[in-house]
Order: structure tokens, then sequence, then C-alpha cells
């Protein structure tokens, strides 16, 4: 898929299909929110925000109030990658969060989780 695409989803479009994937797997939505503030600082508010303004994905990264410093922590393969080895930035930020909602969806601890 074309990065520029990726990019250019907005998060609202996403949010869902995360809400959906990890409800299937028996957690919950306050789950999967208190993973995605732990990744980019955003909280209830100004997630709620980002979502009503349709933002995309390149600013939702780049307006995220701080990315975690322990990202570096996350580790292994997600849609065929190895997420240490992509080196565009903000499509390692887009894997970081899909690692963590499939560690959650998983079953994997919070405490694991959020490094």
């Amino acid at each position: 898929m074309n990065n520029v695409r990726v990019f250019k989803m907005s998060f609202a479009s996403v949010y869902p299909h995360y809400i959906h994937k990890v409800e299937k797997k028996g957690r919950t939505k306050e789950e999967l929110d208190t993973v995605i503030f732990w990744l980019t600082g955003y909280d209830k508010k100004s997630l709620q925000q980002v979502i009503d303004q349709k933002t995309d994905l390149e600013t939702f990264f780049a307006e995220a109030p701080q990315i975690n410093p322990n990202v570096s922590k996350i580790t292994g393969v997600i849609c065929g990658y190895r997420i240490e080895d992509i080196e565009d930035k903000l499509m390692q930020q887009i894997r970081y969060m899909d690692k963590l909602v499939d560690e959650l969806a998983k079953g994997k601890a919070m405490e694991k989780i959020l490094r």
C-alpha cells in the first residue's frame, strides 16, 4: 500500500476497527484508549477532538502531545515488517500503534503492553 495513502487516512476511520478488534477478543474500548493515551499523550478529550475533526494519521502523530519515550521497546513483526527496521518515522509510529492494539487483542497484560 502506498504510504501517502495510509498517512492521509483519518484516525476516525481506523479507530472503530481497533475497537472491534479488541472487543471481539474480550478487551474493552477503555483499555484500547489507555494504550493509545500511553503511546501518544492524548487524553480522552483531545482524542475525541481528533475523531470529530477526522484528523489524518500524519497529523495525528505530528500533533500528538508526547510520543512515549519507551516506544523503542516496542519490537516484533507487524504486517510482515519488523517494526524496529521501518525507516519512515511516521510509518513506524503507525505500526507501533498497530502492534500495541494487536498485543491488547491477543490478551497480553496491560503492564507488559505499557512497557
